[in-house]
């Protein structure tokens, strides 16, 4: 029998996919599909719709369910389906959790309340609720410079103890952190760094979570391959082809736009540039980047060597 992919905790490759959006800001279900089986053709082990790079914070909620249906759909139960819950309070991440679980994801990704600065037994309750609220596991979510308030190794070895997760994603930046989460708990720990992938993996990390993975998924599959068979070499070689290519996010104006935007709108137009997405549009208020800035990103993609996506 072949086991089902969603009973194992996420690991591996997992993209955090962007939303594509069409001319009139709803969910462009075409070019999801599309992202959705780019992602799949490249070998990732898992998608998560709804994150940061799928630009959750600003979605609204018939956004959040069409993004969570196209992609559940599109999968098919290849691989396991993780879809952020992201909100302000524990009633608002329960009921995104609630839905996201009758569209058929696999597991809710969550992290700390945020705007209320909680507690750290406060977190931990979030979680508890969150947990006792829906049937399938919950993935701890550690973004720090959007939430303001950290998961700490404390936290997350509660977390785990009483099995309120069942991983963490960890994108606070913070190495050392992560090195003792990994060290004080049995959690399945994925990073969500573009540029020191190689060196998690290397470290005890599950899995590698990386927005630059929507435009080049090809690349960090073949990194976590070799990190994981302790192919160091080719692992670091490319991890800098990657870093390389995250330049990407430089190239927007700043004084024009912000870093969201900048990266978010590199991501896109990236996608775009290759024929994975139709437009490279983000949610308001982000700004689209302009033509020069599109040019710009072209180049840097044909530097990499990343042409056109050929259809299957």
């Amino acid at each position: 029998m072949v086991p089902d992919p969603a009973t194992r905790p996420p690991h591996g490759v997992v993209p955090p996919l962007v939303t594509p959006l069409d001319e009139h800001g709803e969910v462009d279900r075409a070019s999801l599909e599309r992202l959705v089986s780019f992602q799949l053709d490249a070998g990732v082990d898992g998608v998560f719709v709804g994150g940061s790079s799928g630009e959750i914070a600003l979605l609204d909620t018939a956004q959040r369910r069409a993004a969570v249906e196209v992609v559940v759909r599109t999968v098919a139960g290849a691989v396991p389906v993780l879809a952020g819950t992201i909100d302000t309070g524990t009633r608002r991440v329960v009921e995104h959790a609630r839905q996201a679980t009758e569209l058929g994801a696999d597991a809710v990704v969550v992290t700390a309340p945020f705007y209320v600065r909680p507690g750290a037994a406060e977190i931990v309750d979030h979680f508890r609720y969150v947990h006792a609220a829906v049937d399938v596991p919950v993935v701890a979510y550690d973004i720090p410079s959007a939430t303001h308030v950290a998961l700490t190794p404390d936290i997350v070895a509660e977390l785990a103890a009483e099995d309120l997760v069942v991983a963490l994603k960890d994108s606070s930046g913070d190495l050392a952190a992560f090195r003792e989460i990994l060290r004080r708990t049995e959690l399945p720990a994925l990073t969500g760094s573009e540029l020191f992938a190689d060196t998690a993996v290397q470290v005890g990390a599950a899995g590698i979570v990386p927005g630059l993975g929507n435009v080049d998924p090809h690349g960090y599959v073949r990194l976590h391959r070799a990190a994981r068979e302790g192919d160091h070499a080719t692992a670091a070689a490319e991890q800098d082809r990657l870093a390389r290519l995250f330049r990407i996010t430089t190239v927007a104006d700043r004084s024009r736009v912000g870093f969201t935007a900048g990266a978010l709108g590199a991501f896109k137009t990236a996608l775009a540039v290759r024929g994975v997405i139709a437009h490279p549009a983000t949610n308001l208020p982000l700004r689209p980047l302009d033509d020069d800035e599109a040019r710009g990103i072209a180049a840097m993609l044909d530097e990499a060597g990343l042409g056109p996506v050929r259809a299957n």
